[in-house]
């Protein structure tokens, strides 16, 4: 499998955000996405992620065959952004819920992917009664929940302590492992074997 960026552009109204951006990343890869505040990295992510419509370039995701996947990109990809995505008055396993069936594709069950963030004790918990770095574990066990080959993921550690870092850096690892392709705009390297940089605004 392969992802193939080739010249990007995004605007927003007649300003340019970011500009001639192409990598191209096969499975087990990951791309770490650096650059100051304000430089375009989370509008490069949402681009990607087929969440933001491109001025120019193109994406395409190819089987092993060469051949181009089907659909949107966005049908292939997980994307977690800032925001949890999770409904605050729904229980913990009602939105993972929610999330497995408009992903389909199921992976693990939805107690097995609290079980990988440590969190099987709150799956009957509303989301709103977690603390900040809680309710992003969860985001973080929304990745698990369906099969997509693809994860776009922006400053994911953000209120996470030491230990829940290295919970989903080892998560990282697995999915590359296994054949996955990692974007990430983060400012702690993940220390995945195959991890290539992109700077934005450099």
């Amino acid at each position: 499998m392969k992802l193939i960026v080739e010249n990007l552009s995004i605007h927003r109204a007649t300003q340019e955000i970011v500009s001639d951006i192409s990598f191209e990343l096969s499975s087990g890869e990951a791309l770490i996405v650096t650059g100051e505040n304000g430089s375009g990295k989370s509008t490069t992510l949402r681009g990607i992620a087929g969440l933001m419509p491109l001025n120019t370039g193109s994406i395409k995701l190819l089987d092993e065959k060469g051949k181009q996947f089907e659909g949107e990109i966005r049908e292939y990809c997980h994307y977690l952004g800032h925001q949890n995505g999770m409904k605050p008055s729904l229980t913990v396993r009602e939105n993972l819920d929610f999330w497995q069936k408009f992903c389909g594709d199921p992976d693990l069950t939805i107690e097995e992917a609290l079980d990988e963030v440590d969190l099987a004790h709150t799956i009957d918990l509303p989301f709103s009664y977690l603390s900040a770095g809680m309710k992003r574990r969860v985001s973080i066990a929304r990745l698990l929940v369906s099969d997509r080959p693809v994860w776009i993921v922006d400053e994911p550690t953000a209120g996470l302590d030491a230990q829940s870092v290295r919970m989903f850096t080892g998560l990282c690892h697995a999915f590359c492992e296994g054949g996955g392709i990692l974007i990430a705009a983060t400012h702690l390297p993940l220390g995945i074997e195959t991890e290539k940089t992109l700077e934005i605004g450099g």
